[in-house]
């Protein structure tokens, strides 16, 4: 496929696993690498087309950084396919607990599955929560279809509260609609908060806004398919490091803030 034809291909693509995705896009950045000029409007096309996406933005901010743009885009690619955050969240994670999660968080459902010994309460939120529960059950996993209505509840009754992060700043996180109820009902109870963050996830405050900027608004804000959670309502990040303190976590973000993304195509 000539490069071009990728580029288009990989831009139009939604709804795909972040992972797959930036696969995609490593390869096709990788194609413009000696190309300066139309590398920054790729990349620039890559993040306006999947803005929720923090490692897309991860990916195009350390190639535009990099003296050789061709072998950073494959050395982030591979930094990706070994994040341990998966392996370390399963080990992390309280024996026989309760664990409170929303929607269809694919990545949190391995580790749910390495361990065996948690009991889930998925609460349905955008419709996903029921077929999380079957792929939990098919691993043997003990999980419960909790309704949206019962989102206060299960984060109350739970040991534990656990977001898969979509992208996470200095301040604030981007998680399934939610999110930011589930957790606040958490503080107030004195349930720990975990948001699930790993390679390519935490971004710096210029790049954390530029995300934000272009995720799309609906009418009403109720009707976001996202939503942005305040970081003083989370306790611990699960990373490639393991299971650290927001405050901690937050300190470790090394992604370069690349000024040619800030600007939309």
């Amino acid at each position: 496929m000539h490069p071009i034809e990728r580029l288009r291909y990989v831009a139009r693509a939604s709804g795909a696993d972040p992972d797959e995705l930036v696969r995609e896009v490593a390869g096709s950045l990788a194609a413009f690498a000696g190309e300066p000029a139309a590398l920054v409007t790729a990349c620039r096309r890559m993040v306006d087309r999947h803005p929720a996406v923090a490692p897309v933005w991860w990916l195009c901010a350390r190639v535009l950084s990099a003296g050789d743009p061709g072998d950073e885009a494959w050395r982030a690619l591979d930094e990706l396919h070994r994040d341990p955050t998966v392996r370390e969240l399963a080990n992390a994670l309280p024996a026989d607990a309760t664990v409170c999660v929303l929607g269809w968080p694919e990545r949190l459902g391995e580790a749910l599955s390495r361990r065996g010994d948690v009991e889930v309460l998925v609460v349905d939120t955008l419709d996903e929560g029921s077929g999380f529960v079957r792929l939990l059950a098919r691993r043997d996993v003990g999980a419960t279809d909790v309704p949206l209505a019962g989102l206060g509840a299960a984060a109350a009754a739970a040991d534990l509260v656990l977001f898969d992060l979509l992208a996470c700043g200095p301040t604030e996180a981007l998680a399934v609609a939610g999110s930011r109820a589930a957790a606040a009902v958490a503080c107030t109870v004195g349930r720990p908060v975990w948001g699930v963050a790993g390679v390519g996830r935490l971004v710096p405050a210029r790049l954390w806004d530029a995300i934000t900027a272009r995720v799309e608004l609906p009418a009403e804000p109720w009707e976001l398919d996202e939503d942005r959670v305040p970081l003083d309502l989370v306790s611990h990040l699960v990373g490639p490091r393991g299971l650290e303190p927001t405050a901690e976590a937050v300190r470790h973000i090394d992604c370069p803030a690349a000024p040619e993304l800030l600007r939309q195509v």
